[in-house]
């Protein structure tokens, strides 16, 4: 089965973009869960209020690449911000892109930093049930960030594939503070490309 993993990022957008990350996410769960695609997802630094500036989603389905396809680009949503009441700007950016999972390759994670959790893997729409615990949450305690696999059938590659997921969010953690972020890699969480966008959403109450 298919499974492929997205970064949706704010880039270095105001509140009001956390708040269109947050939007987005709930729109790719949805899309989703009616294409019968499992949804994982993993916020990058701790979201306040208004939500995570970038997140991890891990897609699992037949329908995974078909749905990166659609949304992989800049996303637009309009509303009127609940931030700043009266201000004039509608428009705002979230970037999606796919994440290669060796982007992470730099970044050594201490064992010890790494508690995992096991749970009972299942198949999109509740179909094809696994009846061992194969399926791993991965949390790295000193960042808080949680993510979970189960694309493999067995818990040592699990966990395998959950410490990789680790690195590529740590790695794009720390992207951000440092000039790496221009790299390839991550750009587009840095320049967010406005007037091309792949989509739009408009929404009523954010």
């Amino acid at each position: 089965m298919t499974a492929l993993d997205l970064l949706i990022t704010a880039g270095n957008g105001p509140a009001e973009c956390r708040i269109a990350v947050r939007a987005c996410l709930d729109i790719l769960e949805k899309e989703a869960a009616a294409r019968g695609c499992l949804f994982e997802v993993s916020t990058g630094a701790m979201p306040d209020r208004h939500g995570p500036k970038s997140a991890l989603v891990s897609l699992e389905g037949e329908a995974a690449p078909c749905m990166a396809a659609e949304f992989c680009g800049t996303v637009k949503f309009l509303f009127k911000s609940p931030v700043r009441p009266g201000h004039k700007r509608q428009n705002w950016f979230v970037c999606v892109q796919r994440v290669d999972l060796s982007g992470g390759e730099g970044v050594a994670i201490d064992p010890r930093d790494i508690r995992f959790e096991t749970l009972r893997a299942g198949g999109p729409g509740g179909q094809h049930q696994n009846t061992t615990d194969s399926a791993v949450r991965a949390i790295h305690i000193p960042t808080g960030l949680r993510v979970i696999a189960r694309n493999e059938r067995s818990q040592h590659r699990n966990k395998a594939l959950a410490v990789k997921r680790l690195a590529a969010m740590l790695q794009h953690l720390e992207d951000r503070k440092t000039d790496a972020a221009k790299s390839e890699r991550f750009i587009a969480n840095r320049s967010i490309e406005r007037g091309n966008e792949v989509k739009t959403f408009k929404i009523q109450r954010p």
